[in-house]
């Protein structure tokens, strides 16, 4: 499949027509294999990113195209013409003079498989594309995936909200290492809001850490099947306990709830919930396997 994708592109690449029948397709394959000049053509001129690349993942580049060595050309296109100019930028492919959709169409050439749903991201959509986050020849800040910069700071760049959310009182564990932003979001796609990780249990993202409330419970609580743990809780940081959406317990279940406590504790006396708040009796708000009321 690798060497597939390496021949289309070496076509595309080439600007070759495209040929008709199994002896005409050879020729071409051939014809633009010969516009292919190889890395070591490429770093008389190029040097210091040749001094980079040498433990870059994308050095197994080399094996495409007949094992030639052709490693910058699988991304900026057969470099004869370039060279043959004297170094003509018009003959190469600059990610930097292109759109930021066709450099994502140049990386996803190999990486859809791995991506198949970058497309439809938010990301896409807002024109944040690869090169928005990965550096292709090096990583300066030594991070994973050729990273231009090691989570949280790569995503607060723009996401400067959830920055603020991750510096209240009571927030997940991000800027201390202990959770990356990676652990909830797919940041190439997802079918979920937000890029959140899709699964089929839309609380999955949340239970794999906290397995004391996975379940699957006798009794469900509604809310947390049908619409998931942001129900009543921010996922991000807050200023409320246990990450809850308003800082009294009981205004949050009277959301739902409102037709019980409008006395008080079923009947007690106005404002009782504010004393005795409904999980000292519900303990068991997430779901239980004795009782339908969650008591304990």
């Amino acid at each position: 499949m690798l060497m597939l994708g390496a021949s289309v592109l070496c076509v595309t690449a080439s600007g070759a027509p495209p040929a008709k029948g199994k002896a005409a397709d050879t020729q071409t394959k051939a014809a633009a294999s010969g516009d292919f000049v190889g890395s070591d053509t490429c770093v008389t001129c190029h040097e210091e990113v040749g001094k980079k690349f040498a433990d870059n993942p994308h050095t197994k580049m080399a094996q495409m195209h007949g094992s030639n060595g052709a490693t910058c050309e699988n991304c900026h296109g057969a470099g004869k013409a370039h060279v043959d100019g004297g170094g003509d930028v018009t003959k190469i492919f600059n990610p930097a003079k292109h759109s930021m959709k066709e450099v994502d169409e140049k990386c996803l050439s190999c990486h859809a498989g791995a991506h198949p749903n970058f497309d439809r991201s938010p990301h896409a959509k807002a024109n944040v594309g690869c090169i928005s986050c990965h550096s292709v020849h090096a990583s300066e800040a030594k991070a994973q995936h050729l990273l231009k910069a090691s989570q949280p700071a790569l995503c607060y760049q723009c996401h400067a909200d959830q920055k603020a959310q991750f510096n209240m009182p009571i927030h997940h564990k991000v800027n201390e290492g202990l959770v990356k932003c990676t652990d909830c979001h797919d940041v190439h796609g997802t079918f979920l809001a937000n890029n959140v990780r899709s699964t089929e249990d839309t609380n999955a993202v949340c239970t794999k850490c906290h397995t004391d409330v996975r379940g699957p419970f006798t009794f469900e609580h509604a809310p947390v099947r049908a619409e998931g743990c942001t129900t009543c809780h921010t996922p991000h940081g807050t200023q409320n306990p246990r990450l809850l959406n308003m800082p009294s317990i009981a205004t949050l279940c009277n959301q739902c709830h409102s037709p019980l406590s409008a006395g008080g504790v079923h009947g007690l006396d106005a404002g009782s919930t504010t004393v005795t708040p409904c999980v000292t009796c519900h303990t068991m708000v997430h779901g239980s396997n004795a009782s339908q009321a969650f008591v304990r």
